[in-house]
């Protein structure tokens, strides 16, 4: 008998500590959104109702539920506090008010044709015949479910015309979406060659010489907050003049082809768990890509390549910020690819410091990056009745002293021998300067220098949008 009332009063010690450690979500009330819907809201949130959260992690679980409301680009700011607190049950009530961001960006469209603002200025001589210009108009929540509908219509170095939808949220559950994309380019001078690891460019002004046409649908299973599964399926229509496949560069589609065709089946995982998507500075991001380039229904394209990237961002301090970064692609099919389908290194995010005039092609490639941050300065510009948008009323901002450090290497069996920086280790890096406007906008001042004593100062801008 004492064995079992010393059991029950163990237990009701147990209880007692579990209430005092630990609080239950009892509610959540969602304030201030005026056209995303609340349950769009309570779907983005990793805390939820009914979960039991430790006293000591409860203000770390707000942040962190803030930070994912912040990177869906809904909201321009987000408040989560518990309003009611029972002592006796430690059930808590958690209100959150947002401030919807401006949703509807119709802007005239001026963006550069070449790889960076350096490339464009330095060895173009800031050419206006390699600029875009047009309208982009986007709609980040179109229908108030995060719906996201985009047009866009550009002239100058590219002629292209867009329309892309996409709907996060297709079945009740909320873990399928779906997203479209058509599109068609054509261009009077596009890029046929590489040579000493740069672009070599072909042009006609008397007519188009190289026309593309895409479209696709892709598939979108995320059960949960931070992992995501996509499949798409594309169909992809090219073509080129005579003169570039015969003369120039017989390998751009390869056997001198002017006329290229394939449908692609694409397979990506991701897992993100950053505080902020545009500049992290603390959690990990993973993401892995399975692409099958043509099907078998036409014989003009045969790939399978299989591409990866691991980031990780440590905070050091209040102030101080490790990040480590590796990225990855690996061609399966080891025969010749497309002279158009064989980048690396100074394409999209496949960019490697002090290199950024270059461009290193190849089926193989591996980027290792670190880096530090350190913020100097945190505040925020007040423009009180000179914003007529609510939205932007409010400018914080953040400025960064940073320092990279970057390797690389592109494994390139079909060189042609002109391009020294194949199948090569490439070492570069260098301090630089960010300045963080709103939540994640970052304009960025690098000065580079690679192993071989070149350097240079170079400027980029990412809205985020």
């Amino acid at each position: 008998m004492r064995f079992i009332v010393a059991i029950i009063c163990f237990l009701g010690v147990q209880c007692a500590v579990c209430q005092t450690d630990t609080v239950f979500i009892d509610s959540i009330l969602v304030q201030g959104n005026k056209h995303t819907l609340t349950r769009v809201i309570l779907r983005e949130m990793p805390l939820k109702k009914g979960d039991l959260v430790a006293v000591a992690d409860l203000t770390g679980e707000l942040k962190r539920s803030r930070d994912f409301l912040m990177n869906t680009r809904l909201f321009s700011d987000v408040q989560i506090q518990f309003t009611e607190w029972e002592g006796a049950t430690n059930r808590v009530q958690l209100r959150v008010t947002v401030n919807e961001s401006w949703y509807i960006y119709p802007l005239p469209y001026f963006d550069l044709a070449d790889r960076s603002f350096n490339v464009w200025l330095n060895e173009y001589d800031a050419s206006l015949q390699r600029v875009n210009f047009g309208v982009d108009f986007t709609h980040l929540n179109l229908t108030g479910r995060r719906d996201m509908l985009s047009a866009k219509f550009t002239y100058g170095f590219t002629r292209l015309y867009r329309l892309s939808y996409n709907l996060p949220y297709l079945n009740r559950r909320e873990t399928l979406g779906l997203r479209s994309r058509v599109s068609f380019a054509r261009n009077r001078e596009f890029n046929y060659l590489t040579a000493d690891n740069k672009q070599v460019f072909f042009r006609d002004d008397e007519r188009f010489t190289y026309a593309r046409f895409r479209a696709s649908a892709q598939l979108t299973y995320r059960a949960g907050i931070l992992r995501q599964h996509s499949w798409e399926l594309g169909f992809h229509q090219n073509r080129i003049i005579p003169e570039v496949a015969n003369e120039l560069n017989p390998d751009f589609f390869l056997e001198q082809r002017t006329f290229q065709r394939y449908f692609r089946l694409n397979y990506q995982f991701s897992y993100d768990d950053r505080d902020v998507r545009g500049y992290p500075l603390e959690g990990e991001y993973v993401w892995l890509e399975l692409e099958k380039d043509g099907l078998g229904f036409f014989s003009d394209r045969n790939g399978l390549t299989l591409s990866a990237d691991y980031f990780t961002y440590i905070p050091l301090g209040k102030r101080l910020y490790a990040n480590l970064a590796v990225q990855v692609k690996y061609s399966i099919l080891r025969q010749q690819q497309p002279y158009n389908d064989n980048r690396a290194i100074g394409f999209g995010d496949y960019d490697l410091r002090g290199f950024e005039y270059y461009i290193v092609d190849g089926p193989d490639m591996l980027i290792g990056r670190s880096g530090l941050r350190y913020r100097v300065l945190s505040s925020e510009i007040n423009f009180g009745k000179l914003m007529p948008l609510e939205a932007f009323k409010r400018m914080p901002f953040r400025l960064y002293l940073t320092a990279d450090a970057n390797v690389g290497y592109v494994n390139n069996p079909f060189s042609s021998g002109n391009n020294a920086y194949d199948n090569r280790w490439l070492l570069g890096g260098g301090p630089g300067l960010d300045l963080v406007f709103f939540y994640d906008m970052a304009f960025r001042i690098q000065y580079s220098i690679n192993q071989y004593g070149e350097t240079g100062v170079f400027f980029q801008f990412n809205t985020n949008i």
